[in-house]
């Protein structure tokens, strides 16, 4: 058994199997195991099916970096094999299969994004097409008979489908069994994920017990609510994203409805528990404006990603922008060949595609000069400053 040289904390790590955990099985097992001090391996799993990491994914990073300062390993699975086939845990309907050219696409920035919070030149990276694309109808029939068709259809979405009348794919039913086997392929330990994927870090110790391995131990996150107040995902559009730049991050934190501040200290900070208390408080006593908290907030989670001096300019450029009436400080200036403002604003992501342009400019969500935007024919010049909605500028040169 392989020790670490960390101090043991017993309150540490209480605090460590707690904050921001719904569920966590073995607990008494896992307790003994960091108590005593043996390095253990810790897996987490992340489909690139989309090219951004959101905050919300961001809070199982957050608690692996606890766990690697006390100098356990991590093991980070960029799933490149399993994004292609699609995970249906949180989905009410069947999610399609993307192409592996969407894959690739999608992941040449996730070390990069991971790189915010652990350290990857101590993280053991793989990606698991190294040892999915390998495997045989034979092993995955031997795979598939750990598990019964009655445990999988009664998972609570997929239950709802059947009930629906909605299609279910027998592709649905693998992807448990390779998230499992990655498991097996790194030797995990621990397997840390949110609580849509229980049933997949189960599969994990099923398979580990099937090739004679000790079943891993689970810790299970509380998943976090996004701008809409509905689960953050990406297929929504309600996330804060780790790329996201320090002022767009700022600013949609601020943009959370109030009753979320509380849940986004507690799992997407590093504030002490203490200090929840006390905010919790004075919220329900109303001795806290919570715009007040929101700015806090704001500069707590920007400061992780970006760092401390880039948090202050985002607060200051908020300030100025949503308090002063004023521009930012800095606004970034790029070129660009187009000259209709509907080419402009989706060449320079300003807008996700053309017909969000179209949508922006009818909601009057473009100024360019300060003048609102009503013509979907309007020529954009050099020295131009264009406006979308009310914090993102950029300067035509």
């Amino acid at each position: 058994m392989k020790k670490i040289v960390s101090k043991i904390d017993k309150k540490k790590i209480k605090e460590l199997l707690e904050r921001g955990v719904n569920e966590v099985i073995e607990r008494d097992h896992l307790e003994k195991r960091l108590l005593s001090g043996e390095k253990l391996r810790i897996k987490l799993g992340i489909d690139p099916t989309s090219p951004n990491i959101h905050i919300g994914r961001a809070v199982i990073l957050l608690k692996l970096k606890e766990f690697q300062n006390l100098g356990h390993q991590i093991v980070f699975i960029i799933g490149d094999f399993t994004g292609e086939i699609g995970d249906t845990s949180d989905k009410e309907s069947e999610r399609p299969m993307l192409s592996t050219k969407q894959i690739k696409e999608n992941v040449k920035t996730y070390i990069e994004q991971v790189g915010h919070i652990l350290d990857v030149d101590k993280t053991e990276i793989h990606f698991n097409s190294q040892w999915l694309q390998k495997i045989g109808y034979q092993e995955i029939g031997r795979q598939a008979d750990q598990f019964s068709l009655a445990e999988f259809i009664a998972r609570e979405n997929i239950n709802k489908r059947l009930k629906a009348g909605k299609r279910i794919s027998l592709r649905e039913l693998l992807y448990p069994l390779m998230q499992g086997y990655d498991s097996v392929v790194v030797k995990a330990d621990l397997e840390v994920g949110g609580t849509d994927q229980r049933f997949n870090l189960l599969a994990g110790r099923s398979l580990q017990s099937y090739y004679q391995q000790a079943p891993q131990d689970i810790l299970m996150m509380n998943l976090i609510l996004g701008r809409d107040k509905r689960k953050m995902s990406s297929s929504w559009g309600n996330t804060i994203n780790i790329l996201d730049s320090p002022e767009d991050m700022f600013g949609k934190v601020m943009s959370l409805h109030d009753d979320l501040i509380i849940s986004y200290f507690e799992h997407c900070t590093q504030v002490p528990l203490s200090e929840l208390e006390k905010y919790s408080q004075q919220l329900k006593q109303d001795q806290v404006n919570p715009r007040d908290l929101k700015l806090k907030l704001a500069s707590e989670i920007t400061s992780i990603y970006w760092g401390r001096n880039k948090a202050k300019q985002a607060q200051e450029n908020f300030s100025l922008v949503f308090q002063k009436k004023e521009k930012p400080n800095e606004i970034l200036s790029k070129s660009t060949t187009k000259k209709n403002i509907i080419e402009v604003l989706a060449d320079l992501g300003l807008a996700q595609s053309k017909t969000e342009a179209r949508r922006l400019i009818e909601q009057k969500g473009v100024r360019v000069n300060d003048e609102i935007v009503n013509d979907f024919n309007f020529r954009v010049k050099k020295g131009d400053l264009i406006q979308k909605g009310k914090r993102h500028f950029l300067r035509i040169v």
